[in-house]
């Protein structure tokens, strides 16, 4: 018997006599706009230490999915629900239909409101962003924010993107904070108040286990950072996206990360190659990846806090480390990039600025298209995981290529805390489960699933086995297009008119959830996708 089968099955024997002992602390760390390729363990040159111990430690999933954009990401994984099923089917602002409210409603429950249940102190330090455009001021309705659904502690932002130096919405639990000091940054920030819960948390001398939730804002747009880490990058991207593809590529392929069989997608048809750009362009692009890249950076520096906090209270082996993204890289901003604030000093808080389509096909390397689309650029993501009594030694530093999702984090937290995933919560019916919980793949082995499928503002897809069935409403016709993700996963050759019978066997399963997930109708009175 492994050690993990030998310790999980100690675990059960004690939890049904009552003794909490053995189960984990969870922390649950997320990137906001992340591509693929861009932290370390995963091809990128950026420098990200320790998460790069992390993947060393424990486990790196080269198959794991998001749901292509921010809230409905965060939806699903609070819930272990498909986004449309919480009400988050697109963004914050609301519609009369049930898969688009714009807020998580209350037919679901978040992973704090199952394991507060159970007893665990439960904290979060970061970005919500579940709650709809109304309810994000302190003068809305609370109902939705992070203390009302489960949190006993909350510092972070209630809205989507802003400021790193003044950021609006900013509240600790639910009173508003609006004075900055000079040297405030928010990702640090995000790090040190999630630092500090668990300290104070270890001060308490309870014997309860925690559950961290820290999502960050970066490293999304504005492009802000702290000059010491922008200097680290200021110069290394000066040879261009096709070059950075390329190395990223390399790394990967070394690592096991992706597949020979799989070529490297070509660049974006929208992209330029780099030398065609004059100096001057090359030069305010290498400074907006660079900027980029010490958005990241810091990040990594602000999770070394936390795990440094855990280490101090000789917690580490008994804490459960997710590392993840809420989507791939993000084009929303043209290709190279928008600046809101002209004449700002890109990094600064007189600046808005984003680093544009060309870095965000580099960050999604191998893979093609971006945030919202439901190709693998848009919902392929990093998972590490990092849990020392219950990954075998033997297995630290391997991969895992089960497809799994987002979903899956709730199912895995509720097994790992003999929590009770519940029929009912405060009077409201909760829908069941649709995840798995990952604790099998720590061992290598498959989870019982038929399909994944994916649908937001258009986009949508079905993955089942090798098999993948995807429609994009940007760069293509919003055309089913059918994928073999075992021998091209960088989706290059699309097999739909030599498979028909295979796109409509998929299809008809992306109906049917389409269906029974709220996915249908759409708002604008569309009732179903092609």
């Amino acid at each position: 018997m492994t050690r993990f089968l030998t310790v999980f099955l100690c675990w059960a024997s004690l939890a049904m006599a009552g003794d909490k002992a053995l189960r984990p602390n969870i922390i649950l760390i997320m990137a906001d706009d992340m591509g693929f390729s861009d932290i370390g363990c995963y091809g990128g040159e950026i420098q990200t230490p320790n998460l790069d111990q992390l993947a060393e430690d424990g486990l790196r999933y080269t198959q794991f999915y998001n749901t292509a954009r921010c809230c409905p990401t965060r939806a699903s994984l609070m819930t272990g629900l498909y986004a449309h099923q919480t009400g988050m089917g697109a963004m914050t602002r609301p519609t009369p239909l049930r898969g688009y409210q714009g807020h998580i409603n209350r037919n679901c429950v978040t992973i704090a409101e199952v394991l507060k249940q159970a007893g665990y102190a439960t904290f979060m330090s970061g970005k919500w962003h579940l709650t709809e455009d109304k309810n994000k001021l302190v003068t809305g309705s609370k109902h939705n924010w992070p203390r009302q659904r489960g949190f006993d502690r909350f510092f972070g932002t209630i809205a989507g993107a802003g400021s790193f130096y003044t950021p609006q919405t900013l509240t600790l639990n639910n009173a508003p904070i609006t004075d900055f000091p000079e040297d405030f940054y928010y990702t640090t920030a995000i790090g040190e108040h999630g630092a500090q819960f668990i300290r104070e948390h270890g001060a308490d001398e309870n014997d309860e286990p925690f559950f961290l939730y820290v999502p960050f804002t970066a490293p999304h747009w504005p492009l802000h950072a702290l000059e010491k880490d922008i200097k680290k990058y200021r110069g290394k991207y000066l040879k261009g996206w096709d070059a950075i593809r390329a190395e990223r590529h390399a790394r990967q392929l070394k690592m096991g990360l992706v597949d020979q069989r799989w070529p490297i997608s070509t660049r974006h048809e929208r992209a330029p190659a780099w030398e065609t750009l004059d100096k001057a362009k090359q030069k305010e692009m290498d400074e907006r990846m660079a900027i980029y890249a010490a958005m990241i950076d810091s990040m990594d520096q602000a999770i070394g806090h936390i795990l440094k906090a855990v280490a101090d209270l000789d917690q580490t082996d008994n804490t459960m480390v997710l590392f993840l993204a809420d989507n791939g890289g993000c084009d929303e901003s043209g290709l190279y990039g928008f600046e809101r604030k002209k004449g700002g000093r890109l990094g600064t808080d007189s600046s808005f600025a984003s680093y544009g389509l060309c870095w965000a096909n580099a960050s999604n390397t191998p893979f093609q298209f971006f945030k919202k689309d439901n190709h693998e650029g848009g919902i392929a993501s990093p998972l590490i995981v990092h849990w020392p009594e219950g990954i075998e030694k033997e297995a630290h530093g391997k991969l895992r290529h089960e497809p799994t999702h987002v979903i899956d984090i709730m199912a895995t937290a509720v097994q790992l805390a003999g929590a009770e995933y519940p029929a009912r919560f405060r009077g409201q019916e909760i829908l069941p489960l649709e995840g798995r919980s990952l604790l099998p793949t720590f061992e290598g082995k498959p989870l019982d699933r038929t399909a994944l499928y994916w649908e937001h503002v258009g986009n949508r897809a079905v993955r089942s086995g090798d098999w993948k069935l995807v429609a994009n409403t940007r760069f293509r016709k919003q055309e089913w297009e059918l994928y073999n993700l075992r021998t091209d996963r960088t989706e290059t050759v699309n097999l739909f008119n030599q498979r028909e019978d295979k796109a409509q066997e998929l299809k008809a399963l992306w109906q049917a959830w389409a269906a029974r997930a709220y996915v249908l109708p759409k708002p604008g009175g569309k009732k179903s996708n092609k």
